[in-house]
């Protein structure tokens, strides 16, 4: 059984851990997505998956079925901490410190539970459609479900941020010289995921209605994120080049990784199912290449300046394998996930769908080694926080987390 924790033990930014592990299920569901095919269907299921593995050599095959382990693993970390966020959620809004959070700049920190509830969304359609035979022969008649989850998230979400920005709004209290970070992103970040979990019926539903209304809701909530990002990137920038950026909070400044790769996602979904189901023509490879390379290039330039960011203020040396503790570390695994996610995305619709690159040649593996170098620094990295933050994490779940961060 978990340990309950004390209101000052515990912050909502513990839900990034459920995120993080989330984020790394899907990103493993991307080697079988983009290395098995799948004709007719728009990504690989149960169905053209589990033939490879009994018909196919025997390095692909382990290769396929680690992969399909992995997704399992953090599968179930995922759901693990959710449960046991929520519990701790729900005892935590009887404490003082909640109200403290609610009448500060910190309350943006709520927009990590539909954050985490969107990726859980996610997780659970990739575990269906790769591990129940047949689901995909059904899946028209599970996207309204998938759609109506996702819009009650939206919902969620909606109802935290709007009380939040009003209660600044009217009254003035925003705290400029504790803004000198980008942790208000992580509304940006929820509206962008609930964005992007819409296009995926948007793209796939062959059903007009469907596809339709989760085209128009994914683009509403990618303009939520869209317009929201133009105001916090500017207020945020504008209080780090006046204090510097605050230690504990630096790695938000990646944040900006995961909000492009959703919106990209959802960009590339959206464009798919428009030409689909509304142009009744398949999309020019070549614009996605375009897209996707201009995406992947803010995404370097942040992840560079990000990188020596935090080593030259130590957070790396203090936060990561120093003594100090912060929940807010988990900041770290999401922008990780989200440069190979997008990379894959690149280099399968931008380089191999558009004829540049052959799958599967020499070329093709270089190209790809540093996207996943990245993925396993970062699963390395979340096994050292997760050890650190949660140092009873084991066969009964995580338990004490050890310190509040700011946001």
């Amino acid at each position: 059984m978990s340990k309950k924790l004390s209101g000052t033990e515990y912050t909502p930014l513990y839900f990034l851990a459920a995120l993080g592990n989330g984020g790394l299920a899907v990103s493993f569901f991307l080697y079988p997505m983009f290395m098995v095919k799948h004709p007719g269907n728009p990504m690989a299921t149960f169905d053209h998956i589990f033939p490879v593995i009994s018909e196919g050599n025997i390095l692909v095959s382990t290769l396929l079925l680690l992969a399909l382990g992995c997704i399992l693993f953090f599968a179930y970390n995922h759901f693990r901490l959710l449960v046991w966020n929520l519990k701790e959620y729900n005892a935590y809004k009887k404490t003082t410190g909640y109200q403290d959070l609610r009448s500060s700049n910190a309350e943006v920190s709520l927009m990590a539970i539909p954050l985490t509830l969107a990726m859980s969304i996610n997780v659970s359609f990739i575990l269906g459609a790769v591990f129940v035979p047949g689901l995909w022969n059904y899946v028209e008649y599970l996207f309204p479900f998938a759609v109506l989850g996702f819009l009650a998230v939206g919902v969620y979400a909606l109802n935290i941020f709007i009380r939040y920005f009003t209660r600044i709004l009217a009254h003035g209290r925003f705290d400029f010289g504790k803004n000198n970070n980008l942790s208000q992103l992580i509304a940006v970040f929820a509206f962008s995921m609930i964005s992007v979990g819409l296009a995926a019926p948007a793209a796939m539903s062959h059903t007009l209605a469907i596809s339709v209304s989760a085209t128009f809701t994914s683009i509403f909530f990618a303009s939520v994120a869209v317009t929201l990002a133009m105001i916090t990137l500017v207020l945020g920038f504008k209080s780090i080049l006046r204090y510097g950026i605050d230690q504990q909070s630096s790695p938000t400044i990646w944040v900006i990784i995961p909000i492009i790769t959703v919106l990209g996602i959802a960009f590339v979904r959206l464009t798919m199912g428009v030409y689909h189901n509304l142009l009744h023509k398949n999309p020019e490879p070549a614009g996605l290449f375009v897209m996707l390379s201009a995406l992947l290039s803010v995404q370097i330039i942040f992840g560079l300046i990000g990188y020596f960011l935090l080593k030259q203020n130590r957070y790396f040396a203090d936060f990561v394998h120093g003594e100090k503790q912060s929940a807010g570390s988990y900041t770290l695994i999401c922008p990780g996930v989200a440069f190979f996610v997008l990379g894959m995305f690149f280099i399968s619709w931008g380089l191999v769908e558009t004829h540049i690159l052959n799958i599967f040649s020499p070329v093709y593996f270089v190209i790809l080694a540093p996207f996943v170098l990245i993925q396993f620094k970062t699963i390395r990295t979340l096994f050292k926080l997760n050890k650190k933050l949660l140092p009873k994490y084991g066969a009964a779940g995580p338990l004490v987390p050890a310190a509040k961060t700011r946001a």
